[in-house]
């Protein structure tokens, strides 16, 4: 007779199966919280300790019906513990005896075959593998699991309330505290072609506004280039009332504003300028000193 699986272990296979059949439907660990978890789970142990009450009855009665020397043999095997026994059955040698008993009778260039059995490791794995696909599958055709359009929507969802919290709670820049980073150019350049485009055409080569990108500027109320553009996003221009004042007016915010002249600050001090010659327009105003 084989040595049989403890009970606890028997217990703690099936809390471990719950675990993840429970985990791919519901797709979170709340369910470790509900009263009908645990039910289960205490339901499932009786069960698994009266079949292993059964099984012990079945035990004794195969045992009185072995030989005395099969009933010492088994009674000094379960002397051994379980998962060492485990182990050796994993990863036993076979004698010479033994191996002379499974010897296939053919070879190849003097190299025989045994006719070991597959270890109890790998068919182990393999049945937990195919146990587990079984539940995989039936979890990813009728619920949400592995869906990778509504983790995208759900985590998208989670990401734009976070950012929405966190502009909520942070005050917008101002021109005092804003500051240029190359993390802001992308969402300035959005806030570019939604906003500006129309007057300073693509890149900033100017049209019926100013070009951006080269040094010369109509209106220059502060010393560096990057608080020049905040300035004139948030407060407009005095010479020409078509640049309206985006900050004040509510149009932008002062995230906005600190983004596009981020932009602003990129296509005039980091690219090439659009000259004339490129499709540019011509320089209005006057050379630019801008400190650093």
């Amino acid at each position: 007779m084989k040595q049989r699986t403890p009970v606890y272990i028997t217990i703690l296979i099936i809390v471990c199966l719950l675990f993840i059949v429970l985990y791919m439907f519901v797709q979170n660990t709340s369910f470790l919280a509900s009263p009908y978890f645990w039910g289960t789970v205490i339901i499932a142990s009786i069960i698994a300790m009266i079949q292993h009450s059964i099984g012990d009855l079945v035990e004794n009665a195969k045992f009185k019906a072995l030989s005395e020397e099969e009933k010492k043999l088994y009674l000094e095997s379960k002397k051994v513990p379980y998962f060492k026994s485990l182990y050796n059955s994993a990863f036993k040698k076979q004698s010479a005896t033994e191996e002379k008993d499974i010897l296939i009778d053919h070879g190849f260039d003097g190299i025989m075959e045994l006719d070991n059995q597959l270890p109890k490791w790998w068919l182990g794995l393999f049945w937990f593998g195919v146990a587990y696909c079984a539940v995989y599958m039936v979890s990813y055709f009728v619920s949400d699991f592995a869906d990778q359009g509504i983790e995208y929507d759900e985590e998208y969802k989670a990401q734009t309330a976070s950012i929405a919290k966190w502009m909520e709670e942070t005050p917008p820049p101002t021109i005092e505290d804003a500051v240029y980073s190359p993390d802001n150019i992308a969402a300035g350049e959005e806030v570019f072609k939604t906003n500006c485009v129309s007057c300073h055409g693509d890149g900033g080569k100017g049209g019926i506004g100013p070009n951006l990108t080269d040094n010369t500027w109509i209106n220059q109320p502060e010393k560096t280039l990057f608080k020049n553009v905040f300035h004139m996003v948030e407060n407009g221009s005095p010479n020409n009332p078509t640049m309206q004042a985006f900050g004040k007016n509510g149009v932008l915010t002062g995230f906005d504003i600190q983004n596009v002249a981020a932009y602003i600050y990129h296509i005039n001090q980091e690219q090439t300028p659009i000259t004339p010659d490129k499709g540019g327009a011509a320089p209005q105003g006057t050379p630019a000193n801008w400190e650093k």
